[in-house]
């Protein structure tokens, strides 16, 4: 049993474990309940060690950036574990903070067409996750997109995601994902990053727009599929 493993079950024997539940359709638990002070804060090495259930439990307990503060809980992701292709967003908003998943409401809704368009439905060969894990909010409540020192706190639990996983392909959705997993420039502008196959270690990775972006701008809509065009293609070796 590896040191994340016997973490969590001394935590149980000590009545301090959450109620696990699992998602239907998906192979990733997901914590119904989480310990509010009882984990210390873990490390980035500590984390690239973790199994599944210990990477949920460390994500729902984190306290590595000031999100933890205000969030309802955390979003750490949903979809089959050996999934073939990772769809990744910048963070959960209002809706995902409350309901615990991700892309729901209006976006998730086009995400799930999005989807359909390549022969590919939620959490059947797909994982959606995000760079940050818990909702950041303005000074206004409003949703915002993830500072640089955020998305760096929360980057190594996305970093163990991808590596549990082993996705044939990444699709980064909107430009907070793909300059954090490409590690680029956070001003990089996400025009010149599309249409050509990027990569994050070996994985082939297609950025495209995200589908909130989508909704406020349905003419790039064209541009969208020809980037799920491409990943399909990639993935079907075309």
């Amino acid at each position: 049993m590896n040191p994340s493993s016997q973490k969590l079950v001394k935590l149980e024997q000590m009545g301090l474990g959450p109620v696990w539940q699992r998602r239907v359709g998906s192979e990733a638990a997901q914590p119904a309940e989480t310990l509010s002070e009882n984990l210390p804060a873990v490390t980035d090495d500590e984390i690239a060690q973790m199994d599944w259930d210990a990477l949920n439990l460390a994500i729902n307990n984190c306290k590595r950036c000031p999100l933890c503060t205000t969030r309802t809980q955390a979003v750490p992701g949903s979809g089959a574990t050996d999934a073939q292709y990772l769809f990744v967003g910048e963070g959960p908003g209002h809706a995902e903070d409350l309901q615990g998943e991700p892309f729901v409401g209006p976006a998730g809704k086009l995400l799930d067409n999005m989807l359909l368009a390549i022969d590919l439905q939620r959490d059947k060969q797909t994982f959606i996750a995000n760079v940050v894990k818990c909702r950041p909010v303005g000074a206004d409540g409003h949703d915002r997109p993830p500072s640089t020192d955020e998305a760096v706190a929360c980057l190594p639990y996305l970093q163990r995601q991808i590596a549990l996983i082993k996705p044939a392909i990444i699709v980064a959705l909107g430009k907070v994902a793909a300059t954090n997993l490409l590690d680029l420039a956070p001003d990089t502008a996400l025009g010149g990053l599309r249409g050509t196959p990027h990569q994050h270690g070996d994985t082939p990775v297609v950025v495209t727009y995200h589908p909130a972006y989508l909704l406020r701008k349905p003419a790039d809509k064209a541009k969208s599929w020809a980037d799920l065009c491409l990943t399909k293609s990639l993935h079907d070796g075309g």
